[in-house]
């Protein structure tokens, strides 16, 4: 029997084990992952930013997650020699009736202890003299990295310290007790005394299958991006971020500039009818009817049904794409876009139609369920993984 088994092989996951293996040297541990390669969905398909944290609510687990994170992120990426650079960010107001909202912003980066600098519109060009904007606020601390590298990483020393990583190992039924768990795979049976559900998208199954009903359900939303081709790259230096819609949970089409160099352009958020939607035709029977017939999609579709539209029709217009990328950027055109991979962010909805807009961590008995961790997960992926072992040591206390 095994003293921990994580269920999961994406950054959080990883980054729960090496933190038990960091506490505790003896420990046993196994990490079950159904591909058959780690990180190979929100960790390996987001943009690759190392969040500064400022969009998030004051006191919640995301904005002092986020602030850490970007801190113990960058140390590990200083420890471990993985590329990473510190290049900062600006998000910008486009027109003058932004600029109430970009004043929020630029208040809560305070209320989160962020180092923040308001830019006028001189000042921004400096920074970034391609971009259309009236005024900015310029973010320092924020950054890019592979995550995918850095994942990797934390598997090597996972695997240095004793544990064991798993793939093509899909979980397939829980049986908890008391001090033992009984985990059945496509492959095999394991037996532990304490679980961590890590599982993404699956997150709120595997919660449901080790005996847990919550009022939520993972409803996937695909994130389309393109990239600049080649040629037009120095048209973005860094990161340009736009002032987020304060009526739509997602932050709007931005350019990131990769640790490789590449410029990612987007993303826009449309629902996906399979868990892992990462192309238009992506589907799945169960996954539709999960989500098609649960009443927290019809509200939440509802309530944002605006600009719920105009991010459909900007799924299947290139043209309407890039009008809107051309609200930051104006020198591109439809031939400068390249089609990109896309990503897939497993956000939990309640049955009242509300995203759960925090970390949602939750107590079983011999197990922790890690249930909402989209962006800026990546980011705070160190952090998360030392509360949960703060977790798992009060739940084995108690």
């Amino acid at each position: 029997m095994k003293d921990y088994l994580i269920i999961g092989g994406g950054i959080v996951g990883l980054a729960v084990g090496m933190t038990i293996l960091e506490r505790n040297p003896k420990a046993t541990l196994t990490i079950l992952e159904k591909e058959s390669g780690l990180a190979q969905h929100q960790t390996g398909h987001n943009s690759g930013v190392i969040h500064s944290g400022i969009y998030y609510k004051p006191g919640s687990y995301k904005a002092k997650f986020a602030k850490a994170g970007s801190e113990s992120m960058r140390d590990f990426c200083r420890k471990n020699e993985i590329a990473h650079d510190i290049c900062g960010k600006v998000i910008v107001a486009t027109n003058k009736k932004e600029l109430p909202e970009l004043e929020k912003l630029y208040d809560r980066a305070l209320q989160n202890g962020l180092e923040v600098t308001k830019l006028s519109k001189e000042e921004l060009f400096e920074k970034e003299p391609h971009v259309n904007g009236v005024q900015a606020i310029h973010l320092p601390a924020t950054g890019i990295v592979n995550y995918k590298m850095v994942a990797e990483k934390m598997a090597a020393l996972i695997r240095d310290a004793g544990g064991v990583i798993e793939n093509n190992a899909e979980v397939k039924a829980i049986d908890e007790q008391f001090n033992e768990i009984t985990v059945e795979t496509t492959n095999e049976t394991y037996k532990a005394k304490f679980l961590i559900n890590c599982a993404g998208l699956h997150s709120d199954r595997i919660a449901k299958m080790a005996g847990y009903l919550i009022d939520m359900k993972i409803v996937p939303f695909r994130g389309e991006y393109f990239m600049l081709k080649e040629s037009k790259r120095p048209l973005v230096k860094n990161l340009i971020y736009p002032v987020p819609n304060p009526d739509f949970p997602f932050l709007g089409v931005h350019f990131t500039r990769m640790i490789d160099g590449q410029v990612d352009v987007g993303p826009n958020a449309v629902p996906g009818f399979k868990r892992e939607a990462y192309n238009k035709l992506s589907f799945n029977l169960r996954d539709f009817s999960e989500m098609i017939t649960y009443p927290g999609y019809w509200k939440m579709g509802l309530k944002n049904s605006k600009e719920g539209i105009e991010e459909i029709i900007r799924s299947f217009s290139k043209k309407k794409f890039v009008e809107n990328a051309r609200n930051l950027i104006p020198d591109i055109s439809e031939d400068d876009l390249i089609p990109a991979p896309a990503g897939v962010r497993a956000q939990a909805l309640k049955n009242d139609g509300s995203m759960v807009d925090d970390f949602f961590i939750i107590n079983g008995r011999s197990s922790v369920h890690v249930c909402n961790a989209p962006s800026p997960a990546a980011t705070a992926a160190l952090e998360i993984g030392k509360e949960i072992v703060d977790k798992i040591e009060r739940i084995k206390n108690r």
